[in-house]
């Protein structure tokens, strides 16, 4: 696991924290002491029946994050396992990286996770494709449900969590083709004064804020917020956002923690659906050109979340860990986007009209117990768990009428921003008016066996009792009710030759419920339907080729079963026989190549059809926005103590904006920098170009007719100042 001078090393930096010497930890205070000694019991590991701290070379954390890599995860197993021990594809993006990239949204950061693509979302919300499957709601914080179609920040975040693979063991319904899950900061006596100040291309503005110190031996606390204030390389786009949260965190005893954390976060901004597509591809436009009524345009959230975590560990070596959250939505958009494509004369195109608002409130517990045992040669890390959730949304959707009469309205396309005055109404058929109220009861069960050094199994299972009350109030407060008692088990199987090498096998499976994943999808003719369900198989080897530098490889097929097709015999009602094959390799490298060049990124060959036939497209036929090929490479290269440059390379083959396959976007290849410097202890300065050779290309899309083009080259720079 290592050689003698870097245990000798290790040894060195264990004994400084142990003393609370490092002012990365609170300067020595007692808080601060037990902290680290907490933080280093759990981040320990075995080499040759010895134990070892797994403390980067690079002076990182005792928990194993330092720059761009991660040596251990909770999230994907509910215990505290080391990456390499995990049998599942996992891609983590580190504070150090989000910070080097400065990327403005969460999934243009997500990007440099092999077989992650992001989708427009119809620019209100955040919306991934993993491994082919395209969701809006399988997001999470710290390992609860944060579903709500929203834009997220990444101002509070230590670290980003890319799950592959379907996931209900641990997170529950969804989660076909993977999670998203956001580690939040916290409060953990680390003293901090950090102010960050942005400004870029296109009236970028931005300011963020984290300070954090001990107030004794037993309280600690931190407060994370930031101020936007922006627009964006596309005509009439602004966004407005802003967020605090703050933490505390009390320490009553060195076996208990109780962790409060408080988020209010808004965003109003533009809504902008794009460009139309022409002769089966995006129509030739300027970059900046908008489609719509920019004065109509508009998306905007308020969200409240509250969390408590109790984390204890008894006498007898159980660890107890409890977390409770409350979060309240409000959330709506309305815009006047392209309804359909350019007519072939080039002088018509329809625009349409709609807007949406949702409330939801969210109420989830979780409880997960671990205990480690040892029976004979084999060692055990037992996890048994419950989670209880209750969700209530009300839902309201009005279609907009152009002059009060039309669905549609045609513009010329050269000229494609319209005034005309719109009237929403609710059409009392087809615009939803319902309140939705889930519930769901689940219990779940793992164990991570140890037989030898050399060989280990994971095993678990997770049952669901989910219940959807479902109010249609269009149809004299029609009352429907689904209920799905999913089954969903995991099975891993992970060989290691070597200390620093691991090959895994691991099977999964995850379902969908007929609801959907927003639950606005449950009518007569579906709500009999059974769930969709997804089964993922994946093999793959990770090597820690130096305890700061990871390679991961992994071959997956993902198929996805019981999608809804029309029933050609009954009209209005469904078949479930829609299926799909997701099936590739996943090349990921994070860490350190030499002592001054880090690197992250990788490569994913993808191949994504339908494998039986639906109303929307034929056997073989791709899934949307995937291309077969994508490959990121983020680098960081410090040429000494005061100066460093970043370079990054985003390269992906053409894709089909909907899975009918009719429009194609182009592949593209786009490089990115950034430039910098330590000025002095207090300040340093950052800049980072966007698309440094001005390619023209399309990032993304939502369906055949609303086509972002990607941005020209963009310019941001910050300072920041640590007191």
């Amino acid at each position: 696991m290592g050689t003698p001078d870097r245990l000798g090393f290790r040894t060195f930096v264990t004994t400084v924290l142990l003393i609370g010497t490092n002012s990365a930890y609170g300067g020595g205070s007692a808080f601060a002491q037990e902290t680290n000694v907490a933080q280093l019991q759990v981040s320990q590991g075995t080499s040759d029946g010895v134990e070892l701290p797994t403390i980067d070379v690079k002076g990182g954390r005792p928990d194993g994050q330092a720059g761009y890599i991660t040596r251990r995860v909770s999230t994907a197993t509910k215990t505290d396992t080391k990456l390499l021990d995990v049998p599942q594809s996992v891609t983590v993006i580190t504070e150090e990286q989000i910070k080097d990239q400065a990327f403005p949204s969460l999934t243009e950061a997500l990007r440099f996770s092999p077989g992650v693509i992001p989708h427009q979302g119809e620019f209100n919300r955040d919306q991934v494709i993993i491994r082919g499957q395209s969701s809006s709601a399988d997001f999470y914080v710290n390992g609860i449900r944060d579903d709500v179609q929203y834009f997220r920040d990444l101002y509070n975040t230590q670290r980003i969590e890319v799950l592959k693979g379907p996931n209900a063991m641990i997170f529950g319904r969804g989660g076909g083709g993977g999670v998203i899950n956001r580690v939040l900061k916290e409060a953990d006596g680390t003293t901090l004064r950090e102010i960050d100040v942005q400004a870029g291309s296109y009236g970028q503005k931005r300011t963020a804020v984290d300070i954090g110190q001990a107030i004794n031996e037993n309280v600690a606390v931190r407060l994370n917020s930031f101020i936007e204030d922006s627009a964006t390389y596309r005509d009439f786009v602004k966004i407005k956002r802003y967020g605090f949260n703050p933490t505390v965190t009390f320490t009553p005893s060195a076996s208990t923690s109780i962790k409060l954390s408080y988020e209010y976060f808004h965003d109003d901004r533009t809504t902008d659906r794009g460009i139309p597509s022409q002769f089966g591809r995006p129509y030739i436009t300027d970059t900046s050109t908008f489609f719509g009524n920019p004065n109509l345009n508009n998306a905007h959230v308020d969200a409240n979340i509250a969390t408590a975590t109790v984390e204890h560990e008894t006498e007898f070596g159980v660890k107890i860990r409890n977390q409770s959250r409350f979060a309240y939505y409000d959330r709506a958009y309305q815009n006047v986007f392209p309804g359909g494509a350019v007519n072939s004369a080039g002088t018509s195109v329809n625009l349409s009209a709609y807007n949406n608002a949702t409330k939801r409130t969210n109420l989830f517990n979780q409880t997960d117990l671990t205990y480690k045992l040892d029976t004979g040669f084999m060692r055990h890390t037992l996890l048994a768990g419950a989670e209880f959730g209750r969700q209530v949304s009300d839902n309201y959707r009005m279609t907009g009428l152009f002059n009060g009469v039309s669905s549609s309205l045609a513009v010329n396309p050269l000229f494609p921003i319209s005034f005309v005055p719109v009237t929403f109404l609710n059409n009392g058929t087809t615009d939803a008016n319902a309140r939705s109220i889930a519930t769901v009861a689940a219990g779940y069960v793992q164990d991570q066996v140890e037989i030898t050094k050399y060989f280990q199994l994971i095993g678990g299972v997770r049952f669901d009792h989910v219940n959807l009350d479902y109010t249609n109030h269009q149809v004299g407060g029609l009352q429907l009710t689904h209920t799905d008692n999913l089954v969903s088990p995991r099975g891993g199987i992970v060989v290691k030759p070597r200390e620093d090498v691991s090959l895994y096998a691991s099977y999964s499976v995850s379902y969908l419920p007929a609801s959907g994943d927003q639950f606005g999808a449950l009518a007569p003719n579906t709500v009999f339907l059974k769930p969709e369900k997804f089964t993922n198989k994946e093999v793959g080897v990770k090597w820690d080729v130096r305890d700061d530098l990871q390679l991961t490889v992994a071959l997956y097929q993902l198929d996805r079963e019981n999608t809804r097709i029309n029933d050609p015999a009954n009209p209005g009602f469904f078949l479930l026989s829609g299926q799909s094959r997701a099936k590739g390799v996943e090349l990921g490298i994070n860490g350190y190549v030499t002592d001054k060049w880090q690197i992250s990124g990788g490569y994913a060959y993808t191949d994504a059809k339908i494998t039986s036939a639906t109303s929307a497209a034929p056997v073989g036929n791709r899934l949307q926005l995937v291309p077969y090929n994508t490959f990121t490479l983020w680098n960081r290269y410090n040429i000494n103590e005061q100066f460093g440059v970043g370079a990054a390379v985003i390269h992906q083959t053409n894709s089909f904006t909907a899975v009918d396959n009719t429009v194609r976007l182009p592949g593209f290849t786009r490089v990115d920098g950034a430039l910098f410097f330590k000025i002095n202890k207090t300040f340093r300065a950052q800049l980072n170009v966007e698309n440094i050779l001005n390619a023209k290309y399309y990032s993304t899309a939502d369906g055949n007719n609303n086509i972002t083009p990607g941005s020209p080259r963009a310019v941001r720079v910050g300072l920041t100042a640590t007191f």
